[in-house]
């Protein structure tokens, strides 16, 4: 008799445990693991841009030459990064790593990393110049939010 009591006091506090668990997950859920909105959801920077500082027509034009300029730019340095990298991780193959090769190939990515964001800077810069005075006060609003616009979208890491 004492084993069955013992038995079923466990199961009903196991039973207890697990709905617990369930009606706490269920109701907390998951933190900062939602999924990224819909592709139809979200504008894309061009078009965000655009919208917000109500380009007209010749602005557009104007911008989509500009943004031709900036992607070529990043395009051509990152693939110098790549480059680079890879010749930097090639020297863990060697038995000695030579220092001053190391450290001057850091010195090239330091380089583009700087040039990257002086890109991205003259980007702007180029787009500021693009607006009317009546569209400055929107462009300082942009600006306050650039972070956020163009923030990687990389899946969070487990």
């Amino acid at each position: 008799m004492e084993k069955s009591k013992l038995l079923t006091i466990s199961v009903f506090g196991l039973l207890v445990l697990n709905l617990a668990t369930l009606g706490f997950l269920f109701l907390n859920g998951p933190k900062g693991h939602r999924p990224p909105p819909p592709p139809g959801d979200q504008q894309n920077p061009r078009e965000l841009i655009i919208d917000q500082l109500h380009f007209d027509a010749a602005q557009q034009k104007e911008y989509g030459k500009i943004i031709q300029w900036h992607q070529k730019t990043i395009r051509e340095l990152d693939h110098n990064i790549r480059e680079t990298k890879n010749d930097l991780y090639a020297l863990l193959r060697q038995e000695q790593v030579n220092g001053k090769t190391k450290d001057s190939l850091m010195n090239v990515l330091i380089d583009d990393q700087k040039q990257i964001d002086e890109t991205h800077f003259k980007h702007f810069e180029a787009i500021k110049k693009l607006c009317h005075p009546n569209q400055l006060e929107d462009f300082n609003s942009l600006t306050e939010e650039l972070g956020r616009i163009f923030a990687p979208n990389h899946p969070p890491r487990r």
